[in-house]
């Protein structure tokens, strides 16, 4: 566990920027001259217009991707690789089809070496937390979608991680089961303070779950456009908070900037398709 000083920083990406080649040949930026900031512990959701490279942000701090100009590092180390201490919970199920509830969980620790008895224990516990007492012995095809999120929670959470990054991950959820799941999420990520970031094309949801939201403008050539410290005392009822009126002075806020951005976006989609139906 890397020991917490005065000032630190988690997670520091400056100057980034990642250019990918296209399947015809030619370069496209999707970030340029980005940088963010989260602190130990920090709750920081990320949000912007579709393909604005919430995403790749996120696989540059796992270190599944590198960045082509600009560095991103993790409690001041430059990350070169898959970057440990990090958990990373996926928009789509990453749980294995063919493992019980129990065996899920319990992998990470196994795989780490942690003895095959610890390992089923800290995961039977972490089971409980989550709400799935009594389904450790159920596959996944057997559990509705907000059990499975439940899994993947408790898959992540079980290993301690310093660094949580999170890729839409209720998206798929009904509106019901996705506040749901936000509120046990906040509820599960005060046990342990991961720093978080969560990408999200929700504003609400994430004013109701973050410390700081941060817009990023419309592609290509992605960047920071605003950070907003979102001042809601915590713990938060997810479900209740929307109904504050700092809740609803922020949205409006936060909209403001968000808004030129998605229009932007959907002025380019919008003149691309046209494009090519000529």
């Amino acid at each position: 566990m890397h020991a917490v000083k005065p000032g630190d920083t988690a997670i520091e990406l400056s100057g980034v920027t990642k250019q990918f080649t296209t399947d015809s040949g030619t370069p496209y930026t999707a970030l340029r001259d980005l940088d963010l900031r989260v602190a130990p512990g920090e709750f920081c959701a990320v949000v912007g217009p579709t393909g604005c490279g919430k995403s790749t942000t996120l696989t540059l701090v796992s270190g599944l991707e590198r960045p082509s100009a600009g560095s991103v590092t993790v409690h001041g180390q430059r990350v070169a690789g898959i970057t440990p201490g990090v958990g990373f919970m996926f928009q789509t199920d990453a749980i294995l089809p063919w493992k019980t509830v129990l065996d899920n969980v319990s992998a990470g620790p196994r795989f780490r070496g942690v003895a095959k008895r610890v390992a089923l224990a800290d995961a039977r516990d972490w089971i409980r937390r989550v709400g799935l007492a009594g389904f450790e012995d159920r596959y996944p095809h057997q559990l509705s979608g907000g059990m499975r999120k439940r899994v993947a929670l408790a898959q992540n959470l079980i290993n301690e991680p310093e660094i949580l990054l999170m890729d839409e991950p209720f998206s798929a959820l009904d509106v019901q089961t996705r506040a749901k799941m936000s509120g046990e999420l906040l509820s599960l990520w005060d046990l342990t303070r991961p720093a978080v970031v969560f990408v999200t094309h929700d504003l609400e949801e994430a004013i109701a779950l973050a410390d700081t939201v941060v817009v990023l403008t419309a592609g290509p050539a992605t960047t920071v456009k605003a950070r907003f410290p979102i001042d809601l005392p915590r713990p938060r009822v997810v479900q209740e908070i929307r109904f504050e009126r700092r809740f609803v002075d922020l949205y409006h806020q936060i909209w403001e900037a968000l808004r030129a951005e998605v229009d932007a976006a959907y002025s380019q989609s919008t003149s691309l398709g046209e494009k090519e139906a000529s």
